[in-house]
């Protein structure tokens, strides 16, 4: 039996700021004491792997996961790099990143094929595909995930409130789901996830004498 899902209270009724914003931080605590941290480990080593063996992770999302993204990009590319000295170069390709080949596809070809077109144009095999999604439904984000069927490419799939839904439709290597139906608080967690994972990976190569 899947778990409720969590929501934050509403604020229909008059609410004091101060209540509101404790009310949110607890939220927030309990989501990230419930993730599954096994599986956090498993993205950790996938991308890892993937960038020791100098392949290519693309990153997507839509709206506050976009942003998620980019930073992400950001965050690998530049900052793995800076600190290395160079002797590792990441290579994150953020789907989110270009507002006119995004647009020109939506327009040109169609919106729900916006992520697996750039795909077909990028993506080798035992490449790596990152997709952070709340709802876990936005068909561009499912187009991707079936563009990846069958061509060796490591599938990391982080969602808001889907379930265990993505298990039984779609084939992805890793699904983490955070069981919570608030998007601010979802997109807080993506980053963290994010943010914890890069500097694990400098931090691991460090004290191996690598940075």
């Amino acid at each position: 039996m899947s778990k409720k899902i969590i929501k934050f209270p509403s604020t229909s009724k008059k609410i004091k700021p101060k209540n509101y914003f404790k009310g949110y931080f607890k939220t927030l605590e309990k989501i990230n004491n419930e993730i599954d941290l096994n599986k956090v480990e498993k993205i950790y080593k996938i991308l890892s792997l993937v960038i020791k063996k100098n392949n290519q992770i693309f990153v997507a999302g839509n709206g506050g996961s976009a942003s998620v993204s980019n930073h992400f990009l950001c965050d690998f590319n530049k900052g793995i790099k800076i600190s290395s000295k160079k002797k590792l170069l990441p290579k994150v390709i953020s789907l989110s990143n270009s507002i006119e080949t995004i647009t020109a596809i939506a327009n040109d070809v169609n919106y729900d094929e916006i992520f697996s077109s750039q795909l077909e144009n990028y993506m080798k095999k035992n490449d790596c595909l990152f997709l952070f999604s709340s709802s876990g439904k936005s068909k561009n984000i499912l187009n991707a995930i079936n563009f990846c069927k069958n061509k060796k490419i490591k599938v990391i799939f982080v969602t808001g409130f889907l379930g265990k839904e993505i298990s039984k439709k779609y084939k992805v290597d890793v699904h983490l789901d955070l069981n919570c139906k608030n998007y601010g608080i979802t997109e807080d967690i993506f980053s963290s996830l994010m943010h914890m994972i890069v500097q694990l990976i400098r931090f691991s190569y460090q004290k191996k004498g690598i940075l």
